[in-house]
């Protein structure tokens, strides 16, 4: 059944993408919202109770509505695990940003490239080079297509079910919402939103660039893991880009065209420029794209072996 509840979200959600405003989302976010003002007192354990607030009830409730329909009926329970991973994915919700820039920089329409990826980071690209576009687009692609594709993936198959894509998605969400600077939001109160959020990504990160690294440049890829990750200011990002950047034969480390603290993902540790691989430019856009669709059809085969397995 896991297998082609995946697999049905993935189709439908290539057929219609789901909007990051759906009501789903939009409660999450009032939901967020409002635990942070009601919670945020300005220490850590603040926080904590906020996050189980928040994060607790979607969890527990998914799991018993799963629960129940199990009881009821095998193809109800099905629907609903189909109905939670298209709603916890969300490929296609900054896949359009990507093929965008990518259009744009292909029409050597540089200005609305460097539009569109501001829109989508919040990092200032004016007069930034095509080589800084792209590094900075594919830094972001790489990171999102694993939050919002494998991350989810593997908590769906722990045996928690639709309850862990649930529980991901929401931590997720909470360790970058609530780390983004607000006037009424203190800096302890988010600390144990990313804390626990580093953990629950810590093993999905490392099999997500296990994956670039079977379907790209494997050598390159897991000489840049052992040697590059800890350039990175998060070390669970810095295994996927630096992974990712060795899988792709691209520079994705690299001095900042414009420094921005919003920027926080293209802003590398201390140590010498990433040396495998070369300059970004517009064609390493669509090896990406291939490179994250190989790693998708690689977790679908292993997801169809482990099922025929269980089968048998």
């Amino acid at each position: 059944m896991t297998f082609f509840s995946v697999l049905l979200a993935l189709v439908i959600e290539q057929v219609r993408a789901l909007s990051p405003n759906n009501p789903v989302m939009a409660l999450v976010r009032l939901n967020a919202e409002w635990a942070a003002h009601g919670f945020d007192a300005g220490k850590q354990k603040h926080g904590l109770i906020a996050w189980l607030v928040v994060v607790l009830p979607w969890t527990l409730a998914t799991a018993l509505v799963y629960y129940v329909l199990y009881h009821i009926s095998f193809v109800l329970a099905f629907l609903w695990n189909v109905v939670v991973v298209y709603f916890t994915l969300g490929f296609r919700q900054f896949s359009h940003y990507f093929t965008d820039i990518h259009l744009a920089l292909n029409n050597d329409d540089v200005p609305r490239a460097r539009e569109i990826l501001q829109e989508w980071t919040g990092i200032e690209a004016v007069d930034m080079p095509v080589s800084e576009i792209v590094r900075h687009t594919l830094i972001h692609a790489v990171v999102a297509s694993h939050r919002h594709v494998f991350g989810v993936f593997f908590w769906f198959l722990v045996p928690i079910g639709p309850a862990g894509a649930v529980l991901y998605r929401i931590a997720e969400y909470l360790a970058r919402e609530w780390a983004r600077p607000a006037e009424d939001r203190t800096e302890a109160f988010s600390d144990f939103a990313q804390q626990v959020f580093f953990v629950i990504d810590w093993v999905p990160a490392r099999l997500t660039s296990l994956g670039f690294a079977i379907v790209g440049n494997f050598e390159d890829a897991i000489y840049a893991w052992r040697n590059r990750t800890n350039e990175w200011p998060n070390t669970n990002e810095g295994v996927l880009l630096a992974t990712g950047s060795g899988a792709l034969g691209a520079r994705l480390s690299g001095p900042l065209a414009e420094q921005s603290s919003v920027d926080v993902l293209a802003q590398p540790g201390e140590g010498d420029p990433y040396t495998v691989g070369d300059d970004c430019t517009p064609r390493t856009l669509q090896s990406a794209v291939g490179l994250v669709w190989r790693a998708v059809i690689l977790w679908m085969i292993l997801l169809l072996m482990l099922t025929i397995a269980v089968w048998f």
